[in-house]
């Protein structure tokens, strides 16, 4: 046989990975994989197996956590946290130690993991464990830096985190290095189907010199991850699915436990009728076809441009044609097992269940496999479309121009992840900070590290893994708040009025002046009884119609931060103007001497986030790859915000000015019991060139209109500093699009101008490779 006829005939053969030293590993430890608490085993009990998705084999049995089993995790957490946070050099030290440590078990954990999960032998040994080793490398830095970076913060305390099946080791690195390296102490709930490769790692904190307490790991099912969000933790961090997600948000609604959420997705892959067709073809490979396509930022929808459709989706089957399914551990497979019957059961039933399009599928073997699936032809509103299969299922349609592709993709829930392909870097930049994502990857995908931020927006969830902005999630400023003090409106006693021309004011929606919709006014007394005037009071239709002015004037959000900050230098400057008339207005209200300070205050204030307005820029993430990370600090988008009770007009303008700063458009609701300061305000905005729905006011009941602006599908966030504590209702009600929350809890607190900075952004990272 010739050379040319060897090349021509060659075929890929087995090449299996031994699963001896990991089956023994087991075997070694009684073959159950229990509790790791206070660093000690136990108690290990075999309620239910944990079983080898390729072959069905039981390979451990795991402990089923209790409530009393949790608790006690969290005692002794809690017990070994002070000391924890006290050095970061020390913690540095052990997060290196445990780096090091990964990397002598990196085959061991790698077997482990395609035993357990059923991915591919290569995905577990070139992707995951190298990634989670980084994580800990990386966090190790952080440590270490911490008491110069972050000066004024600290660890949030106790962590509660539960994490899914679909990347055991990965997510348990994504989790606990931040974590730890914030000095924080944690209780890990390790996914049901995939607990042993978090077995693995316990025995390395202990060779590692973690603290007892310090990292505990509680096995069990979802009755014991709903015990841990019970616990009396002080953040729960939770990767899965988006209908648990909002459970975890309802179950933690005003309990003052910090809270992120890595949620579900229905990632786009849009490829451009210029991109390298080739290079898409086998980017969507690891997009939707890696780890069985059980991954939340899965490029699960492919957008492809009209004209090439036919090209793109004929190579596209040809790579399918040539996947390789089988045993997991075989270093030549392509496509491993799925995770588990119920998995399989679940997207062969969406499947079958799809009546739209044309379905191209590949072969699978027997057992708990799924063939690679192509459906074509969809329409965007497709049930394949919109929710997610988590599985190695790619539904497609076409688009014709840029601004369709937009969208289609952002036609979604969801808000995670998404790839544009495209040679010309015009039109991928151009494109990526219009979608709806919290990761954008140019020529790329499932690019992930330790240095930039991932995470998503809508239903995806909120918070950051990795990068400094992740970091904010593990932390909490410095300080001892106190308890905060109801203020309430005072009542008449004489019913004069202070001024003999009667005032009503009215509602400021979309740059005008508006009755309410009810028809209803309150009075507003001074101190000693003086009727100062009548204040509107609002009701969900204005607060409808203050949502639509809003959405109205997204254009806010392209606007330049140079434009922003001088419309806040204008604002400053009419405020100033009226500075006497408005001390006069709160000394009125309040019965206060302060009315000037809190005016001088104002301006500044506007002063400060008009000079932030083009300055609080992103950053350029140095990753591990020939290319950039570019971390894009966004506008949340429609914000309301239930102003300080206690400040008039300082409490409206801190609440304002960030927000409209960062490109935010706002719905205030003023203070309760002192409203006139702000419908006085809002005569400043008219002449202060403040484009009409940016800025919105309305008065009333936050107790009332608090539901209102939390429930709303269209508001993207909801800040509470009233002094009623309404953290329960907003918090609980928010859970319905998942929208960031960010409320007091009851709590008295001074938030800071990087505080306010941060609850008004959302950072996008946007990967671009480049090079030949």
């Amino acid at each position: 046989m010739t050379i040319k006829e060897i090349f021509d005939t060659m075929d890929y053969g087995p090449a299996p990975e031994s699963s001896a030293e990991a089956l023994k590993w087991l075997a070694d430890r009684g073959g159950i994989a229990g509790h790791y608490i206070n660093g000690k085993w136990g108690p290990m009990r075999d309620d239910f197996p944990s079983s080898n998705p390729a072959t069905g084999e039981k390979l451990a049995g795991i402990t089923k956590g209790t409530a009393e089993e949790i608790a006690t995790a969290v005692a002794a957490a809690r017990k070994a946290q002070p000391a924890w946070a006290k050095s970061g050099h020390k913690r540095a030290r052990v997060l290196y130690a445990i780096a090091r440590l990964m990397q002598k078990h990196a085959r061991l954990l790698a077997v482990m993991e395609t035993l357990d999960n059923g991915k591919p032998i290569r995905e577990s040994r070139d992707i995951d464990v190298p990634l989670a080793i980084r994580h800990f490398y990386h966090h190790a830095g952080f440590a270490q830096l911490m008491k110069s970076e972050l000066p004024d913060r600290e660890a949030s305390g106790v962590c509660g985190q539960i994490i899914p099946w679909n990347f055991p080791l990965l997510m348990l690195a994504w989790k606990i290095a931040p974590a730890l390296a914030m000095g924080n102490t944690v209780v890990l709930k390790p996914a049901e189907y995939t607990s042993l490769s978090a077995m693995i790692f316990a025995e390395i904190c202990t060779e590692a010199g973690v603290p007892p307490g310090v990292v505990n790991i509680v096995t069990g099912d979802g009755e014991t991850g709903a015990a841990l969000v019970d616990a009396e933790v002080d953040k729960i961090a939770f990767t899965g699915s988006t209908e648990v997600g909002r459970k975890i948000r309802e179950a933690t609604a005003g309990s003052g436990k910090a809270l992120s959420l890595e949620l579900g997705g229905k990632s786009p892959y849009i490829v451009f009728d210029d991109a390298d067709m080739d290079s898409a073809v086998e980017g969507l490979v690891d997009a939707i076809w890696f780890n069985q396509g059980q991954v939340c930022c899965a490029g699960s929808r492919l957008l492809v441009q009209e004209g090439v459709a036919e090209r793109f989706y004929t190579k596209l089957k040809s790579r399918m044609d040539g996947l390789r399914i089988g045993d997991p551990l075989d270093k030549c497979i392509d496509i491993g097992a799925i995770v588990d019957p119920i998995q399989l059961d679940q997207i062969t039933k969406m499947v079958s269940a799809n009546t739209e399009g044309e379905t191209y599928q590949t072969t699978a073997p027997e057992g708990c496999f799924y063939p690679p699936t192509l459906i074509t032809g969809l329409s965007p509103a497709s049930t394949l479309m919109q929710e997610e299969i988590f599985g190695p299922v790619l539904a497609a349609t076409t688009f014709r121009t840029p601004a369709e592709a937009v969208e289609i993709a952002n036609n979604t829930r969801y808000g995670l992840a998404a790839s544009v392909w495209s040679e010309n870097i015009n039109l991928a930049l151009d494109i990526a900070p219009k979608l709806a994502a919290g990761i954008v990857w140019v020529n790329g995908t499932n690019m992930m590290d330790a240095a930039a931020g991932f995470g998503g927006v809508r239903e995806s969830g909120f918070g950051r893994e990795g990068g400094w902005e992740g970091l904010a999630g593990y932390t909490k400023p410095k300080g001892t708040a106190k308890p905060l003090k109801k203020i309430d409106a005072f009542t008449t006693e004489d019913g004069h009025p202070a001024d003999p021309l009667d005032r009503t004011a009215k509602l400021y929606i979309g740059g005008k002046q508006a009755r309410p919709d009810g028809g209803y006014s309150e009075p507003v007394y001074s101190p000693r009884g003086k009727l100062l005037g009548h204040a509107s009071i609002a009701n969900r239709k204005d607060i409808r119609n203050a949502v639509e002015a809003c959405n109205a004037a997204k254009g806010w959000s392209k606007t330049t931060g140079h434009l922003r900050a001088q419309i806040l230098y204008y604002i400053a400057e009419n405020l100033s103007a009226r500075m006497d008339e408005f001390a006069t207005r709160i000394n009125q209200m309040t019965g206060g001497r302060n009315g000037a300070d809190e005016v001088e205050t104002a301006i500044r204030t506007l002063f400060t986030y008009a000079a932030w307005a083009d300055k609080y820029d992103g950053q350029v993430h140095g990753v591990p790859i020939r290319g950039v990370a570019l971390a894009m600090k966004e506008p949340v988008g429609n914000i309301g915000i239930l102003c300080d009770d206690a400040a008039p007009l300082g409490g409206l303008v801190n609440a304002m000015a960030p927000a409209i700063a960062m490109g935010n458009r706002v719905i205030l609701v003023a203070s309760e019991p002192f409203p006139l300061a702000a419908t006085d305000f809002y005569q400043v905005l008219e002449t202060s060139d403040v484009p009409a729905g940016v800025v919105n006011i309305v008065t009333g009941s936050h107790a009332e209109l608090a539901p209102t602006l939390a429930k709303h599908l269209d508001i993207d966030a909801v800040w509470s500093f009233s002094s009623s504590d309404l953290s329960a209702e907003i918090e609980k009600a928010s859970a319905g699009n998942l929208k960031r929350t960010w409320v007091n809890n009851g709590q008295a607190t001074t938030p800071s101008t990087a505080d306010y900075l941060a609850a008004s952004t959302e950072v996008k990272n946007i990967w671009i490779p480049y090079g030949e």
